[in-house]
């Protein structure tokens, strides 16, 4: 008894993190994996040098961040993740983006943003976090303060795009009955069928963690 006090002890005294970036059991079981193992960028490509992995969470550096991807392609999916921003932080998730290209044209980029910063006062409706850029707003209201951590899913079944905040659904669209895209410019990766999954830096400390998918 002795003994086992002292190793609590211990442990609590070093501050370890407990952060282990696998999947629960019950999700093993549903099926999905891990893409990120808490220790380094193995699985990543793009612009590893923008990123760093501290203390079990992927760090988005300040200068240079840009983007880094999956090597593995994804077409339908179920993708969770945690996510922890700065004040005024930006970044986004690419879905079904490929290689080269404009992540949010060629693909499709979900934004990651702490949009009640006063430095996005004058954001337009489908800049907001959650929103698919371009394309289709997301509902306000669910995000958490700058510093805490969010929990975020994002599920792409064919056509349909659901993206869940906190527990919230935020986005719940299909892609096919989008006549027009909302910023006017031609959007090619809306058909795509696959692609990588990436993370978008814009030059701030934006973390993650907690990165699992499930294909469909």
């Amino acid at each position: 008894m002795r003994f086992i006090c002292f190793v609590t002890a211990l442990l609590f005294g070093m501050n370890l993190s407990f952060t282990t970036n696998v999947a629960t059991a019950d999700e093993t079981e549903e099926g999905f994996k891990t893409i990120f193992n808490g220790n380094n960028l193995d699985g990543w490509v793009g612009n590893v040098e923008g990123y760093a992995v501290k203390d079990g969470e992927i760090v988005c550096r300040k200068k240079p961040s840009g983007k880094i991807y999956t090597a593995k392609e994804y077409a339908d999916f179920i993708f969770r993740f945690e996510f922890k921003l700065p004040p005024g932080g930006n970044n986004g998730i690419g879905i079904r983006m490929p290689a080269s290209g404009a992540p949010h044209l060629d693909g499709m980029e979900i934004q990651i943003l702490d949009d009640d910063h006063p430095k996005h006062e004058h954001l337009v409706e489908w800049q907001y976090h959650g929103s698919i850029y371009g394309l289709v707003p997301a509902k306000r209201g669910h995000l958490k303060p700058a510093g805490e951590w969010n929990t975020e899913e994002i599920t792409a079944d064919g056509s349909h795009i659901k993206i869940t905040l906190n527990g919230a659904v935020i986005v719940d669209a299909d892609l096919s009955k989008i006549e027009k895209p909302l910023d006017g410019k031609v959007h090619p990766g809306i058909n795509n069928k696959k692609g990588h999954i990436g993370l978008l830096g814009h030059g701030d400390e934006v973390e993650f963690r907690n990165m699992r998918v499930k294909e469909l």
